[in-house]
């Protein structure tokens, strides 16, 4: 195993499905994938609000990391080369300052 490796994260994602039988249990199911994800949301902007050290805003990032890669291989979507794909236009959008902090977007005038 490569721990640098996209693909042995995924597949190390997918043992993780497979062992908990989450295609046949409803652990793929998505209004339950994006309740789990705002919960972790939730543990994220507490470990922010609460400061809580790094370690542990790490752990919480890296819960949401494994279901949103686990939402790729429930809805069966190539992660990567969304990522790619969503990169390539971001990386052509502009920038403003809004309320004092930098926001890229496709703004609408």
């Amino acid at each position: 195993m490569n721990p640098d490796s996209y693909q042995d994260m995924l597949a190390e994602v997918q043992a993780f499905h497979d062992k908990h039988d989450f295609k046949n249990r409803g652990g793929e199911e998505m209004t339950y994938r994006i309740a789990l994800m705002a919960e972790e949301l939730g543990e994220i902007s507490a470990c922010v609000t609460k400061g809580k050290s790094k370690e542990d805003l790490a752990e919480e990032c890296a819960d949401l990391l494994i279901l949103v890669m686990g939402t790729a291989i429930a809805q069966d979507f190539d992660l990567k080369q969304a990522f790619w794909d969503k990169m390539e236009k971001i990386m052509k959008r502009e920038s403003r300052m809004v309320d004092g902090r930098v926001r890229v977007s496709e703004f609408r005038d």
